[in-house]
Formats: C-alpha cells, structure tokens, sequence
C-alpha cells in the first residue's frame, strides 16, 4: 500500500482537503477522555468497595500515567517508522485490550488487577494520543496548531465530562448499579462497552484515508539524527516546555485523584455519588474552558492566556488548600475551567520551531504525560496524616511554574527562520 504524504499549507483550499483526517483524530480525544473521566471516580470507587486507603488508591493514576512515562518514546519511535494511521489503530487497539482486562479484574475483586488492567489500557492511549497529538498539531497551517489542538482537545473534555456521569451512576450503588448487576458488574459492562466502541472505531479508522504529513522546510543542516537529538534538547523553550507539562500533568491528576474526597469533607451532606457528580460539572467547567479558549487564542497570544491561567489556578488551589466548607469545594471546581488550555498550549508552545526533530519532540512532550505520577502519592499522604484539603497546596507550585513558563519560559531565540513542522 502506498502511503500518501502531503505537506500543510495555509492554502484554504489544502485545509478544507485536511478536515476528514482531522475529524477521525479528534475522534480519538474523546476516547482517552472517557477513559480519563472514569479514572477519577473509579479511585474513590475502589476506597469504598476494595477498602484501599487515599495513598494507596493512586496506584491507578500510578499506572495510568506510569504507562505514558514507559510507552511515550516507543510510541515516538513506532510514529516515526510507521506513520500516523498505523500508530492511531495500534493505540486503539491495545487500548481495547487493556478495557477487556478490566472483565477478569472484576470478576476477582482484585484492586492488583485492576491496576494491571489500567496500565495495559493506558499503554494504549499513550500510542493513541502520540499519534493524534502530532497529527492534529500537524494537520494543517501551522500559525493555526495552538486553536486545533484547544478544538481536539474540548472533545477530550466532553470525554472527561462523560465519564464521571456514567461512573456516578453505576459504580455507587441505586436503581442502575442493582440493574447491571452490582457494582462489579456495572465496572464490567462499562469497560465492555468502551473496549467494543473503541474496536469499532480502529476498524474504521484503518479504512480511512489518512494522509502522512511530511516536514515542509528542514533546517539546512549536515549533522543528522544525532544532530537532530542535540538541537532538540538545545532549545530552552522545549525542554522547559517539558518540565512544565509533566508539573502540570501531575497537578491536574492529583486534583481529579481527591476531587471526590475534597468536597465531601468540605461540603456538608454530600455523598460519594454527589461528589462523582459534581466531577462531571467540573469537566463541564473544563469542557466550557476549552471552548472559551479557542476563541481568546484567536485574539490573545497563548503565552499571555498561559500566564494568566496559571497565576488563576495559584489562586484557587490556595482557597482550596484553606478548607472554607462549601466555597472551596466552589474553587476546586473553578480551576477546571483554568486547566482547560494548558495542555494544549504547553504542547504547542513546547514543539514550535523544532522542524524535522517534531515528531521526537512531540513523543517527548507527550511522555511528560507520565508527570501524572508525581502528586498522586505524596497528596495521599498528605491527606491521610493531615486533611486532603493540605494536599491541594502540592498543585498550587506547579501551576506558578506553569505561570512562569507563559511569563518567560516559552521565549524562543530571535532571528532564525521559522520551520514548518507539518
């Protein structure tokens, strides 16, 4: 099979051409994020059902993101070798997998399986979202990656929102839980119908057409591949762009690992159930955050949205980390909304200028991903010696770096030639 490769343009005739490739690729974001939004109630599912403790149960975000920090380079690799199509249906269908591993874990009630089972799924979504996150920052003029990237990723959002709501319904008992069957039983209806969705999927996107994206303008240069490695980890703005995605990555994870925790011990009466509710309002926050920001990209440079976003959320994770009843439940549920961009625009802001060395640098941005492991732990410690409302101060520093890298981090060296990295 020939494999077409076509280069970006901001040629709106070649863009429109780009629309279909585009539309399965942000397909796949609302796939990880239904399984992102089910990780979050599922951990507060398991403390109550499995009777593991708040550190304990973080071996699932542990696993979750462990397996981006393992996976992320040789899915770069399998990137590079193989091209786009091929690295979407093999995330899709290892992540497949991993959903139908969930079936026996249930079946056992083990809370060790259950993380095996989250790994080999999350291994999936690694080379699914290399892929996807490439391709669409890729797919199309490249002025315009910061808003396509901030559009694929509210579907990721609308994912994230999803999955709270089917996890709150199911996996807390009521009329639904004893309808599936009991709580086990509603986990594995859940992963089985997420591992045949998601099948489905990969079946068609192997028929698609995708177009490869090739490199417009390469540096002009004799040093190679190694060369390529040296330059890359040469520009500041990339490996801080790094650093701060993984700081981020484990703020945002260790917030959704305690959400639930956090507001039904500051929000008087509020039950398991409730709090998996209100997740969802939060994703909506993010959801709407996602939306919102596309649009202020097309007016505000992201950096500045960037700074802002994070200087917000250093606020409210400080009246979260205050223990107010109610009112930090209410900032908690805020800073999705400030969350909502930084992914997307760390990512964009991180691999700009690096030509021929952007599919690397990508593989790389995305195995910051793994920085998911960082605050989990340490938050469920701290929220079992003191109270999880103390635990929110660990997210707090890494949303002023965040801050930081918009203020000055993200600056890129002067007067050379911007590539193309399409």
């Amino acid at each position: 099979m020939t494999i077409e490769t076509v280069a970006s343009t901001a040629n709106p005739v070649a863009d429109r051409a780009l629309r279909g490739p585009l539309a399965f690729a942000i397909g796949c974001f609302l796939i990880w994020g239904l399984a992102y939004g089910l990780l979050d109630v599922l951990n507060k599912h398991f403390q109550e059902t499995l009777h593991v403790g708040k550190a304990q149960s973080t071996w699932l975000q542990i696993a979750y993101f462990g397996a981006y920090l393992m996976m992320s380079l040789p899915a770069g690799l399998l990137l590079q070798a193989k091209g786009y199509r091929f690295g979407i249906v093999f995330g899709l269908a290892v992540t497949a997998v991993g959903a139908l591993l969930f079936i026996p874990s249930a079946q056992a009630a083990s809370f060790p399986y259950f993380v095996g089972s989250m790994f080999v799924m999350a291994s999936g979504l690694c080379f699914l979202e290399t892929a996807a996150d490439t391709y669409v920052n890729v797919l199309g003029a490249p002025e315009r990656a910061p808003q396509r990237l901030n559009l694929a990723q509210s579907f990721n959002a609308l994912g994230v929102f999803i999955g709270p709501l089917i996890g709150g319904s199911l996996f807390f008992g009521g009329a639904l839980t004893e309808a599936a069957g009991g709580e086990q039983r509603a986990v594995q209806l859940v992963y089985l119908v997420i591992a045949v969705m998601v099948l489905i999927f990969a079946a068609v996107v192997a028929r698609a057409h995708l177009p490869e994206i090739r490199d417009a303008v390469h540096y002009p240069s004799a040093e190679g591949e190694a060369g390529q490695g040296q330059r890359l980890w040469a520009q500041r703005h990339f490996v801080f762009g790094v650093a701060t995605q993984a700081l981020y990555i484990g703020a945002q994870v260790g917030i959704g690992a305690f959400f639930i925790n956090l507001v039904v011990e500051t929000w008087s009466g509020l039950s398991s159930r409730d709090g998996a509710f209100l997740l969802s309002i939060a994703a909506a926050a993010y959801l709407i955050g996602r939306f919102a920001t596309t649009a202020l990209l097309l007016k505000f440079r992201p950096r500045a949205v960037l700074t802002l976003y994070g200087a917000v959320n250093v606020v409210l994770c400080l009246v979260v980390a205050a223990g107010i009843d109610k009112i930090s439940a209410i900032a908690l549920i805020a800073s999705f909304f400030f969350m909502s961009t930084m992914f997307a625009t760390i990512f964009t802001l991180g691999v700009a200028d690096l030509g021929p060395a952007t599919k690397r640098g990508s593989s790389i941005m995305v195995m910051a991903i793994g920085g998911g492991v960082l605050l989990p732990y340490p938050m469920g410690l701290i929220a079992e010696q003191h109270a999880t409302a103390t635990a929110f101060l660990l997210p707090a520093v890494c949303f002023a770096v965040v801050a930081l890298y918009g203020w000055k981090g993200a600056e890129r060296p002067t007067g050379r030639p911007a590539p193309r990295s399409v």
